[in-house]
């Protein structure tokens, strides 16, 4: 038989004794060290807390700061900063992105592409960078989305200022645009206004080469919400410190009507001071609308540009390089003065000159007949040239070249230049290991061959001959510039070759329709041609007689350099056309656009009438073919 232990009321009293003092030892202890925890969040670890706790309550926001304006001559706009309603969107925020796309998609009633671009967007992004969603709404649209924020994390809607670029495309490729900062910019710069929605940088042109000026210092401020984001009040705000503006040697009004009277041409206007170099156009169509880029330039727009054959994307009075075709006559007739040739010797042109087993022609199939150099220069004798350059060779028409500022590059605050080619015997045993022939010296000698410019370099030729002065141009301007040294070419010269091309612009020269409207103004030019592609044989013979009857991209280009007033130049003019066919598309636009500089309402005239035969100004005729571009792709897609 089994012991069995008997539990009497003192055994139980015992148990439960030492059961209680465990529980309440152990108890003891976890009050002690939760304590001792309360202790330390509250004493050592109070400003840890603290400052979570402020965050929570308090939301400190970076304010993008305004850009520095740019500014013309006058003080008028060019760029400049105009009020905002704005959304954008934080990726690494966002819970939702179809979601949240979708509603903001409805409540600012955003279009396909739009939806589209944002989607590409949020599948590309790193997540740092905020995506911009719309900007510049209405107040209800923008309210719309304000209430409804507690309910899109991520989403950010901003009152501020964002680019605006009044010329619109007439500047596109001078000024260039302002767009979000990049991943590798965030990478070489860190800093928290970099993510910050609205806030842009300088991406191309002037807006990128004075981003340090322009970009000026963010404000900032603190608001105090609830849990759910809602704002309660605004406690503090340290206001933003606008960039500094930038005054250009510009005329905008200038440049305006240019950009303008180029109409449906490619091509481009420069306009110098012939006295002091400062740049009061220099304008490249057709261009883009730098609004656009800043804004977030939609797929098919860009589409567009990229696939347009007239390269709205490239800067043509910097980066275009053309052979500048007649237009060097009257700096290569400086040349033979300076080597001894009499400007009243002559030679009789037949229409042709055999240069060792080849004829190279005249423009003048039949001939010009006797002719000086005078006549040589306002009747373009390609023969007189001819014969004169071969006797006194290629290198002092180099020289004489790149005085007048042909193949030289210039510090000027642009992204980049072309500088073109001014060649000689040295050049082309450098470039080709070959050499310099009879028949190198009879194509350069015309503006054919190896010689290349863009259209400032032509403009500044213009403005040497014009001041007999060392012309740099410039686009910042300087009032306590002195007046450029004198070139080391004789005041004799020049005076005669300015006359010559003043006859250029008369009844007996090859321009005599680029005549100023106005009785008190002459302006002296020299036309240009420069031949892009033979015609074939195959071609003629297929009917193919003409510039015309060739497709766009194979006609000559056309040019036009002058300077009025012919007595005491002021201005200095260059006008390119790309394909226009010859030099009568590029001398009736400089007309115009010298006409604009003295008698405004007579060149507005003109200007409005030739807008209304070709569909309206840059604006109008601009969304037209996006519009057009647009349906384009619709029918595409449909079929």
């Amino acid at each position: 038989m089994k012991n069995t232990k008997t539990m009497t009321g003192s055994v139980q009293s015992l148990t439960f004794s030492r059961r209680a003092t465990l529980l309440g030892g152990a108890s003891l202890g976890i009050g002690a060290v939760l304590l001792a925890r309360m202790g330390y969040i509250s004493v050592v670890e109070n400003s840890r807390y603290k400052l979570l706790s402020e965050s929570n309550r308090v939301n400190f926001t970076l304010i993008p700061p305004r850009r520095g304006w740019l500014l013309d001559r006058n003080e008028k706009p060019i760029a400049n900063n105009k009020a905002d309603f704005r959304v954008d969107l934080n990726p690494s925020r966002v819970k939702d992105k179809e979601t949240t796309v979708a509603t903001l998609s409805k409540l600012l009633r955003l279009d396909t592409e739009e939806v589209r671009r944002i989607n590409t967007q949020l599948a590309k992004t790193n997540n740092f960078q905020p995506i911009h969603i719309a900007s510049g709404l209405d107040l209800d649209s923008f309210a719309a989305v304000t209430v409804r924020l507690p309910d899109l994390p991520g989403v950010s809607a901003s009152r501020g200022f964002s680019r605006n670029y009044p010329p619109g495309a007439a500047v596109g490729h001078l000024v260039g645009y302002v767009g979000t900062p990049s991943a590798e910019e965030y990478e070489q710069d860190p800093s928290p206004i970099l993510v910050t929605p609205g806030y842009k940088i300088g991406k191309d042109g002037l807006e990128k080469k004075f981003e340090a000026a322009l970009q000026g210092k963010p404000g900032a401020k603190r608001v105090e919400v609830t849990a759910r984001g809602k704002i309660v009040r605004e406690l503090e705000a340290r206001p933003d410190i606008p960039g500094k503006s930038i005054q250009l040697t510009l005329d905008i009004d200038v440049q305006r009507y240019a950009a303008r009277r180029l109409g449906e041409e490619s091509g481009s206007v420069v306009v110098l001071d012939s006295q002091t170099g400062e740049i009061l156009t220099i304008t490249s169509m057709p261009s883009f609308d730098s609004n656009s880029f800043s804004d977030g330039i939609s797929q098919n727009e860009w589409q567009m540009l990229s696939g347009d054959d007239h390269v709205p994307l490239r800067d043509k009075s910097l980066r275009g390089l053309y052979p500048p075709g007649s237009t060097i006559k009257p700096m290569v007739a400086l040349a033979l003065l300076k080597e001894g040739v009499r400007a009243d010797e002559t030679i009789f042109c037949t229409g042709r000159l055999k240069v060792g087993n080849s004829f190279f022609h005249c423009w003048k199939r039949g001939g010009h007949g006797i002719i000086n150099m005078a006549k040589a220069i306002y009747q373009s004798c390609d023969v007189y040239f001819y014969q004169m350059a071969l006797r006194v060779g290629i290198e002092p028409i180099a020289a004489m070249a790149k005085t007048l500022g042909l193949g030289l590059k210039y510090d000027l605050p642009v992204s980049s230049q072309s500088y073109g080619t001014v060649p000689d015997a040295q050049w082309k045993e450098r470039k080709y290991n070959r050499k310099w022939q009879a028949y190198d010296t009879v194509n350069t000698t015309i503006g054919q061959g190896y010689m290349l410019a863009n259209p400032l370099q032509l403009a500044i030729m213009a403005a040497r001959i014009a001041s007999g002065r060392n012309i740099v141009p410039s686009l910042l301007p300087n009032k306590n510039k002195r007046l450029p040294q004198s070139l080391e070419i004789s005041p004799e010269h020049l005076a005669f070759v300015r006359s010559a091309m003043g006859d250029v612009v008369s009844e007996i020269g090859t321009a005599r329709l680029a005549a100023l409207p106005i009785p008190d103004v002459k302006m002296g030019g020299k036309t240009g041609t420069a031949q892009v592609r033979r015609i074939t044989m195959a071609e003629r013979a297929g009917g193919v007689r003409s510039n015309a009857s060739m497709p766009w991209k194979f006609r000559d280009h056309g040019l036009f350099v002058a300077f009025a007033p012919v007595e005491n130049p002021r201005y200095a003019i260059s006008v390119v056309v790309e394909h226009g066919g010859g030099s009568g598309s590029a001398y009736p636009i400089a007309r115009d656009v010298m006409t604009f500089l003295y008698e405004q309402e007579i060149a507005m005239d003109a200007l409005l009438k030739l807008e209304a035969d070709w569909g309206g100004d840059i604006e109008e005729r601009m969304a037209k073919r996006l519009a057009e571009y647009k349906a384009s792709k619709t029918v595409t897609a449909t079929d």
